[in-house]
C-alpha cells in the first residue's frame, strides 16, 4: 500500500506548467512541522516536493499561496532523470487531492463604503402537514 497525507504550509505560490502534450501540472514543497522540538526547543520542519496533475493542479494553484496550510493525500512515487552524466533521483508525493485546513482570509469591504445592510424577509410558516392515523407498533412501549 502507498499512501500519504501530509498537512503544511506552502513554501511558496503554486504555478500551473504544461508538459510537451498540454496536459497540467503543479510542482510545490511544502513545509510540514515535526511532531518533537530539537534541543534548542524549536520545532524543525520537513520540506516535502509534491507534484498535481489536471484538476487537481489547478484547484491547488487557484486557491492556496504562500504560506497558507493545505492538507494533501496521495502517494509516493519516484523518478530519476541524467544530467552532465549523472543519474539524478527524485522523490516526491503525487497529490491526488487537496483541501483546505483553515479558513480563507476574508476580503474586507473598502472603507468608503458602507457595509450592505441584511434585509429581513418575512417568515412564511409552513402548514400543519396532516398526521397519518397511528399504527400499532409490533412491540410495546
Amino acid at each position: 500500500m502507498n499512501k500519504v497525507t501530509l498537512i503544511g504550509r506552502l513554501t511558496k505560490d503554486p504555478e500551473i506548467k504544461l508538459t510537451s502534450n498540454q496536459t497540467q501540472f503543479c510542482n510545490f514543497t511544502i513545509a510540514v512541522d515535526r511532531r518533537f522540538k530539537d534541543s534548542n526547543g524549536q520545532r524543525q520542519a520537513d520540506f516535502i516536493n509534491c507534484v498535481a496533475w489536471k484538476q487537481t493542479a489547478v484547484f491547488i494553484q487557484k486557491y492556496f499561496k504562500k504560506g497558507n496550510r493545505i492538507g494533501i493525500s496521495g502517494s509516493i512515487q519516484t523518478r530519476s532523470y541524467d544530467k552532465d552524466g549523472q543519474k539524478v533521483f527524485i522523490t516526491e508525493v503525487l497529490a491526488e487531492e487537496a483541501e483546505f485546513v483553515e479558513a480563507q482570509q476574508q476580503t474586507t469591504q473598502p472603507e468608503n463604503q458602507p457595509e450592505p445592510e441584511a434585509q429581513q424577509e418575512p417568515q412564511q410558516q409552513d402548514p400543519v402537514p396532516e398526521q397519518e392515523p397511528r399504527q400499532e407498533l409490533p412491540f410495546e412501549i
